[in-house]
């Protein structure tokens, strides 16, 4: 069990945590967020005893092993599976032991030790980690120096998961991982045998590898139970009910300081005024924690081009004399919302780089609209900003024509404000040189956007916003991200990049995302091979039935919709939290509670209605 007891804690003498306090379960998996900057990282370094508290105290079981990912693994000669092998320290000294050992008594201590860690299967569990890392079988024996930066952060991370210590610190591990990597260590996490605390915005990852969510809000730590959504929703009512009630404080503020700017004067009323005063200043403030400014993203609007925008037949490309991709027939129109699924390694960001015109067709043809422009925005675009300027001097260089009212307009469009837009680049943080990339990459209103993981730096809040932008932009979207919701949101259509080529993907990122977990686990012996049954034709009756099911799920959505809206209508009553009738609340919010349940139910049954209707019409046609 970790306790975080009263801790205090200031850098440069901003306080990042006064008198903050949590427990956290052992064994449990739980998701550290915030806004940026609060000080979630920094609580991680005081966990590991890296920097010193001001105050309080934080604890662990004696003996406890703390892990965590510091820094990527160096470039050396050491193989990637050795590598990995050696981030358990205990089981490579015993190892060593059990080679030299002469002492009778020493040796059966030792052999039982590696016997209770599972120490004699530590090689094929390494290279598990590893290949659901994404890295292939020939890969595990290469040298790390062969692998770029990005690359060691992921053996760094296959080092401390086979490490398995206590509590395992991740702070956004996903950062380095695409989508592959990202959804086989959800899984993973989810069934990781010791405590997790890791710190994420992805919303995918929180939703589904913990069931613990720990804000750092206000120097303070709350624990709340339940992932992600549930957190959301849970803080979403609290901030209506402190919102309220801070609103009637503020309403009796107003009324007693009426009194006492009225009659203050008068001989008569000065005891009164001076008693109100008195009652003014007993009023304690009620704080209404303040959530993220949802910082929107403002894409300019392009203007419409015939379709299509890009039609490839044929065609092929890659790197000077090596082919990539081939068997190109790909279509693009402006409306379009195109996801890319692939392991790394496979073409996505080649494929990328072709339809952005930095590579060329080897073979075949490419169709492009005269007029057409592209927006690019790739990780590696971050890095390449000049750092020694300002997000002004950029648009200046760029837009050197404009006002330098019209560029800080841009700027603010972007969610950077004054003070960022004459900041250094160099001095800002990552989520904001992201954003200035993206304002770059959008400059001219392009017909088409291709983001390369665009979410890397963002906080969730940003992420949000990021969706708005990409539901309400004109243009044509195509998207590679590790961000499962991010996908969901914005993407309708599925191209699978892998054997050379690019395909549709006919299911949906859920089917996509079973599929890569299946790869993983082992296939049953004499399990017999389902193969898929045509769906048998139904009469008129029956398929007047299913139709009857569909409508009365709509009915039964709407009648839910309603009272849901009545009852919302109920708790945003300031009236409701005045202190007599306080016990009134909890029923309230219990009924509100259960109608919301009531609807999620309501809305899959008439989602399994609406599939069988949709299958039984498919069979008659």
């Amino acid at each position: 069990m970790l306790r975080i007891q009263d801790i205090s804690y200031s850098v440069a003498g901003r306080p990042l945590f006064e008198t903050a306090a949590a427990t956290i379960p052992t064994g449990h998996k739980v998701g550290l967020v915030g806004r940026n900057g609060t000080g979630k990282t920094t609580l991680f370094r005081l966990i590991r005893g890296e920097l010193a508290l001001e105050g309080g105290s934080i604890s662990l079981p004696s003996k406890a092993r703390v892990g965590g990912i510091a820094q990527e693994v160096p470039s050396s000669d050491v193989s990637l599976i050795d590598t990995v092998l050696s981030a358990d320290t205990e089981r490579s000294a015993l190892m060593a032991e059990a080679e030299t050992a002469t002492d009778p008594h020493r040796i059966a201590e030792v052999q039982t030790r590696l016997a209770d860690m599972d120490a004699w299967s530590g090689e094929a569990r390494a290279a598990s980690i590893l290949k659901g890392l994404g890295f292939d079988d020939e890969d595990h024996l290469r040298p790390c120096a062969d692998f770029s930066g990005g690359w060691r952060m992921r053996v760094a991370l296959a080092g401390v998961l086979f490490a398995q210590p206590d509590l395992l610190l991740l702070d956004e591990p996903t950062n380095y991982l695409d989508l592959e990597g990202a959804l086989w260590l959800e899984s993973y996490l989810a069934r990781y045998p010791h405590t997790v605390i890791i710190i994420s915005h992805d919303r995918g990852l929180l939703n589904r590898a913990v069931g613990s969510i720990l804000h750092l809000e206000d120097r303070k730590l709350t624990f709340y139970q339940g992932n992600y959504d549930t957190f959301a929703e849970t803080r979403t009512a609290r901030l209506a009910v402190a919102s309220a009630e801070a609103r009637k404080q503020e309403a009796r503020r107003a009324h007693l300081q009426s009194f006492v700017d009225r009659f203050r004067a008068k001989a008569s009323k000065a005891v009164q005024a001076q008693s109100r005063l008195k009652m003014i200043a007993k009023l304690k403030p009620i704080t209404t924690p303040q959530e993220a400014a949802l910082r929107a993203f403002t894409f300019p609007e392009p203007e419409e081009l015939s379709p299509p925008i890009i039609n490839i037949e044929g065609g092929s490309t890659g790197y000077e004399d090596k082919t990539i991709l081939s068997r190109l027939n790909l279509r693009i129109d402006q409306d379009d919302r195109i996801a890319l699924l692939g392991k790394n390694g496979q073409g996505k960001s080649t494929l990328s780089k072709l339809l952005s015109e930095r590579l060329s067709l080897m073979s075949g043809k490419m169709a492009r609209s005269s007029k057409l422009r592209i927006g690019y925005f790739a990780q590696h675009q971050v890095d390449e900003l000049h750092i020694d300027e300002t997000p002004l001097d950029h648009l200046r260089r760029l837009r050197p024509t404009e006002s330098p009212g019209k560029w800080r307009s841009r700027l603010a469009g972007f969610g950077l404000n004054a003070n960022q837009a004459d900041t250094l680049v160099g001095q800002l943080s990552g989520g904001q040189k992201a954003r200035l990339s993206l304002l770059i990459a959008t400059l001219d209103a392009p017909h088409m956007l291709i983001l390369d993981e665009p979410t890397n730096h963002l906080d969730i809040e940003s992420r949000e916003a990021l969706v708005e932008a990409l539901t309400g932009y004109s243009g044509a979207v195509v998207l590679v991200s590790h961000d499962m919701h991010l996908l969901s949101l914005v993407a309708d259509r599925l191209w699978l990049v892998s054997e050379g080529t690019v395909k549709p993907y006919d299911g949906d990122l859920e089917s996509y995302r079973e599929l890569l977990l299946s790869r993983d686990r082992p296939q049953k012996k004499n399990e017999p091979v389902k193969t898929a049954e045509k769906p048998k034709k139904l009469g008129r009756e029956a398929m007047a039935a299913l139709r009857g099911e569909v409508k009365k799920g709509e009915q039964r959505i709407e009648k839910l919709n309603e009272m849901r809206d009545k009852l919302a209508t109920k708790l945003a009553d300031p009236s409701l939290y005045e202190t007599e009738r306080k016990g009134e609340i909890e029923v309230w919010q219990k009924k509100y509670a259960e109608v919301m349940e009531g609807l999620d139910r309501a809305e899959a049954l008439w989602l399994s209605a609406m599939e069988k209707l949709e299958t039984a019409q498919s069979a008659g046609s």
